[in-house]
């Protein structure tokens, strides 16, 4: 299968080269669109590689009916409505390591700018001026810092500080005291950082908790020689209490390279101040960083477009390459057990899938393919275990995932309560690699869990099996296997028919008027 790749920010050569070597990829690169021009292109684009400058938002999503995946190079994905990706089943990757080094050194280096005044001094020196007395600065040694934000740029940052000889400090929410303490940082709380900071350098997302978290009162809580620098994203400071702060001599001086509005209005009140060093979103900017996400998110793209495989997933669950193999061995299991339960009840409720022994802790990666493989019968349209999520909550129906470790066999199991009361099918994947199904609506079985298949419900009377099998070899249909569960005490029995035909309905409605049967139901799997 051939897929077609939009590129449609500025990409380094050296990641293009990969998409263009990569066979069945068809790379398109248009960069600087609007939202409707991006609309007007994106119906029959299957991957998209992106930047900060594309916008991917709820229209564009709409728009794109055959997009499988958004590709960010680079860390913030912001500019991607990720509610809207996910409903609609697209996958967002970025690469959080590519760039890293790069912005924790910018970060520094915007720090040290401020702390010797590097700018001005140089513009003054321009200018025909020996003003050395103006410019006196700072040490950073026995300084502390603090970092807001302790992810994989904070730690770089914490990292070359702590080689500068300065102390470090950290408010992360999610980091643990030892993780901080394993890498030299103490953690506080984020008044605590506030308080305590010679300098303060923001690492952290934005999100709807890090919006304006530099604000007016977090200034005041600052020292007055306090040094800011937010090398992370506009919009965590609010830009016009720091424009205070700085002129009413709150804190001493900011360095950003990033702002609310990118790029920022050219009478923007920092550009007056002696005391703000601004730069044009640099962080990311060098050569090495550009090359190794450029690379890093082609790799990605083409590796799930081929093969599947989520590499620094942002709205799907991170898995390890073990986790992610060993799914991809029982992956069948879920899916045709979820197509085989789909075609066998009506409006579910509640859709519950155990996994047991071996495969316990994959149970939530086996319970969504399961679900969108469910669903995908149901409604007849495609469904992945991304969109499922949200599919099934929009049908109120309820994924329950039971993970049972103690049991000694690596069997699935899934669950379906609806109107009619309760169905469930057990798989497994046998030793020679066969998809097993060892369980049906109650019923031992040993079956093969493989395209076309007749189950019966029926009284376990004699001439049952025979009848079905004349009414099938009349009709030209084809058996290759026949399993038969049985319950003693009912007196009920359940056969499933392994077919290699469709059955036609006339064939169907003929079984179904067969003496002592129930139910006959064509599914395929």
């Amino acid at each position: 299968m051939s897929y077609k790749v939009l590129v449609s920010d500025k990409l380094a050569e050296e990641g293009l080269e990969v998409l263009h070597k990569a066979e069945g990829i068809e790379v398109v690169v248009n960069t600087g669109l609007s939202e409707d021009e991006l609309c007007g292109i994106i119906g029959d684009v299957h991957g998209l590689v992106i930047r900060s400058g594309t916008k991917v938002t709820a229209k564009v999503l709409e728009a794109a009916s055959e997009l499988k995946v958004i590709g960010r190079a680079g860390i913030g994905v912001d500019n991607v409505d990720l509610a809207a990706a996910s409903k609609k089943g697209v996958v967002v990757m970025n690469t959080p390591f590519g760039n890293a080094v790069t912005t924790a050194e910018h970060a520094l280096s915007l720090l040290d700018a401020l702390c010797r005044h590097i700018p001005q001094a140089t513009a003054s020196m321009k200018a025909g001026k020996w003003e050395k007395k103006l410019f006196q600065g700072r040490e950073k040694w026995n300084k502390t810092l603090g970092i807001v934000g302790l992810g994989n740029i904070g730690k770089i940052a914490a990292d070359r500080a702590r080689g500068l000889h300065m102390k470090v400090i950290a408010a992360d929410p999610v980091i643990s005291k030892e993780e901080a303490e394993s890498l030299g940082v103490e953690l506080v709380s984020f008044d605590e950082l506030l308080k305590r900071s010679d300098f303060i350098s923001i690492h952290a997302p934005l999100v709807a908790s890090t919006k304006h978290l530099f604000d007016a009162a977090a200034f005041k809580k600052m020292k007055k020689e306090a040094l800011l620098v937010n090398a992370a994203r506009g919009g965590i400071v609010d830009e016009t209490a720091l424009v205070a702060a700085l002129k009413d001599g709150t804190i001493a001086g900011a360095a950003l390279d990033v702002f609310e509005t990118e790029p920022p209005a050219s009478d923007h009140p920092i550009f007056a101040l002696d005391n703000a060093i601004v730069t044009p979103h640099l962080g990311a900017s060098t050569h090495e960083a550009q090359t190794r996400v450029g690379v890093q998110i082609s790799e990605q793209i083409v590796a799930y477009l081929k093969d599947g495989k989520v590499e620094n997933g942002v709205n799907v669950p991170a898995m390890s390459d073990d986790a992610a193999e060993r799914v991809g061995s029982v992956v069948g299991v879920a899916q045709r057990l979820g197509a085989l339960l789909g075609q066998l009840s009506d409006g579910p409720r509640e859709f519950r899938v155990t996994a047991s022994g071996a495969i316990a802790d994959l149970v939530s990666p086996l319970a969504r393919e399961a679900l969108a493989a469910f669903l995908e019968k149901q409604t007849g349209e495609a469904v992945n275990p991304l969109s499922a999520l949200y599919e099934a909550k929009d049908k109120n129906i309820e994924l329950v995932e039971v993970s049972a470790p103690e049991d000694a066999r690596p069997n699935l199991r899934i669950t379906v309560n609806d109107a009619d009361g309760i169905h469930t099918a057990t798989g497994r994947r046998s030793r020679a690699g066969e998809l097993r199904l060892v369980g049906l609506e109650g019923y031992p079985m040993d079956a093969i869990l493989k395209g076309h298949s007749l189950v019966i419900t029926n009284d376990d009377k004699p001439g049952v099996i025979g009848a079905v099998g004349s009414v099938l070899g009349e009709a030209g249909v084809n058996v290759s296997r026949l399993q038969v569960g049985l319950d003693e005490e009912t007196g009920r029995a359940l056969m499933l028919w392994n077919v290699a035909d469709v059955v036609p309905p006339t064939v169907l409605d003929k079984i179904q008027k067969v003496e002592h049967i129930q139910s006959a139901v064509l599914v395929t799997v």
